[in-house]
């Protein structure tokens, strides 16, 4: 069992940043790779991230792109989200899971309980 939790969300105005933070116990993450997901009321939830194992590969939603960065300390067992420039449609709970798969599409077994990101205009 890998148990996840996310922190680093708040109220940011538009422009802003906020580093998000998915840190794991139980397990160690160096085994899984990560996703980023968020879910804004009323809609479904999309994918925004991910980062491979090892770190060396990633890939964004194009929503997110170039504006997002997604990286990973095995050392501490976390993996990271850092938003800049933020939009108020970038508002949502944002979301880290870990899966085994060695490839994409990732397979995710294990979700944080998320953490809320509110960009006000």
């Amino acid at each position: 069992q890998v148990q996840l939790v996310e922190s680093g969300g708040g109220l940011v105005q538009a422009g802003g940043s906020l580093r998000l933070s998915c840190a794991a116990s139980g397990r160690t993450l160096r085994n899984y790779a990560v996703g980023w997901f968020r879910q804004a009321p009323g809609k479904e939830r999309e994918f925004v991230a991910d980062i491979s194992r090892s770190g060396s590969s990633t890939s964004y939603a194009d929503s997110v792109k170039g504006r997002f960065t997604t990286s990973r300390d095995n050392a501490k067992n976390t993996v990271y989200l850092q938003m800049n420039g933020l939009k108020p449609e970038d508002t949502a709970v944002y979301y880290c899971a870990a899966g085994t798969s060695l490839s994409r599409p990732y397979e995710y077994d294990y979700w944080g309980q998320g953490t809320q990101v509110t960009v006000s205009s």
